[in-house]
């Protein structure tokens, strides 16, 4: 179990925000399987700040939705600790996640993201601005482990955060360097854990099943589970957590009939989220996460890859239920890797930033640029 203020979670688990994907409508469907903790996608403070349209709409909850969740970006402590009130203030939501950790190179190359832990200085002046100004709100953070395997930053960063008060943190067991390639370092999860005990450890990076969450668990003695990529194109797996966690029924891996009327579902709650068009754009991202172990007859996959309607979505899914409703995925599938994909490769970074562990007051003026590279919210 996991403390979070006034909140407890029974089940130890942590939905990442991915920018696109954990939406209202995702995030609904995640719950509908197992108890745990659903973050909005990312917000950048500034436009937060700003009342920019769309952030304020990423910031919206269903109301049965609690803990509401947010997570912020932000790299200047002034504009960092203004949208935090503005949350706290304004009731927005009861729990507040930092990202430290996007390795995307426009945002690295100015000094953000995954880059910003390096700068202690910078790094805990923006904790505190947010914790001081949460009104009391649990105030959380998510870091990787540093830019690259010589300029690791997750074990001082973490200290920072601890002595400044956040609730948890939680580390995805990569470097900047590695995006999403490779594997994820669980050891330096299980470091964080001795390092700040008995501040509670998350564990994220490589859990595509549930067996995955219980031997993080087990090697590292993380107190929970931070989960992105794995739960693409399955919901069902937030039930699969719980049971594996001791909290839930048994949850099956669905069969191609469970699976279109799952989607089916999800494509409804887009459409009203967003209004048919764009509801319906939406989901197609999401349909070969769906089908990934399943049999699907690839023009099939490609009509779906380009559905505008949800009349049209009926019939498409009518068709793969046709063919073979009670295929279940292939075993060896479940734990591959699904989502983004990348290859090792330099960190792009301003020129002279690995100089020092403080930030030159010249850099700042790039760093807050940083957060303008930050498209979505």
């Amino acid at each position: 179990m996991l403390t979070l203020g006034d909140h407890r979670l029974e089940v130890p688990v942590v939905l990442a925000p991915m920018a696109g994907v954990t939406n209202r409508a995702f995030r609904r469907m995640c719950r509908e399987y197992g108890a745990g903790l659903y973050v909005s996608e990312m917000v950048t403070s500034r436009a937060l700040v700003e009342r920019n349209p769309d952030t304020l709409a990423m910031c919206s909850f269903d109301a049965e939705e609690h803990p509401r969740s947010v997570q912020l970006y932000g790299v200047d402590p002034e504009v960092m600790g203004t949208a935090v009130r503005m949350v706290a203030q304004e009731d927005m939501a009861d729990h507040i996640d930092l990202n430290m950790g996007c390795p995307v190179p426009k945002v690295t190359r100015k000094g953000g993201g995954a880059a910003l832990p390096w700068k202690l200085d910078l790094f805990r002046s923006i904790i505190r601005a947010a914790v001081v100004n949460a009104d009391g709100r649990p105030v959380t953070v998510k870091m990787r482990m540093g830019i690259d395997d010589d300029h690791l930053t997750f074990r001082d960063a973490a200290r920072i955060a601890a002595d400044e008060g956040v609730t948890w943190v939680a580390l995805h067991a990569r470097t900047a360097q590695q995006m999403y390639s490779g594997q994820a370092h669980w050891d330096a999860i299980g470091e964080l854990v001795m390092d700040l005990d008995p501040l509670p450890v998350l564990g994220n990076g490589d859990i595509w099943t549930a067996q995955d969450a219980r031997d993080m668990m087990s090697r590292s003695g993380c107190a929970g589970v931070v989960i992105g990529r794995g739960c693409l194109g399955r919901p069902w797996l937030f039930g699969q957590l719980a049971h594996a966690l001791g909290r839930g029924p048994a949850v099956p891996d669905p069969t191609a009939a469970q699976v279109c009327e799952v989607l089916r579902g999800h494509a409804g709650l887009l459409v009203e989220t967003f209004g048919e068009h764009k509801g319906c754009q939406e989901i197609r991202k999401h349909i070969a996460w769906y089908f990934k172990g399943y049999s699907v007859r690839s023009h099939l996959r490609l009509e779906l890859a380009h559905v505008s309607t949800l009349a049209e979505l009926d019939d498409l899914l009518g068709m793969v239920v046709d063919r073979d409703p009670d295929q279940v995925p292939q075993p060896e599938l479940l734990g591959a890797p699904r989502g983004r994909t990348s290859r090792l490769k330099r960190v792009a970074l301003p020129e002279g930033w690995l100089d020092s562990r403080t930030v030159a007051q010249a850099q700042m003026s790039a760093v807050r640029e940083a957060e303008l590279s930050v498209s979505g919210g």
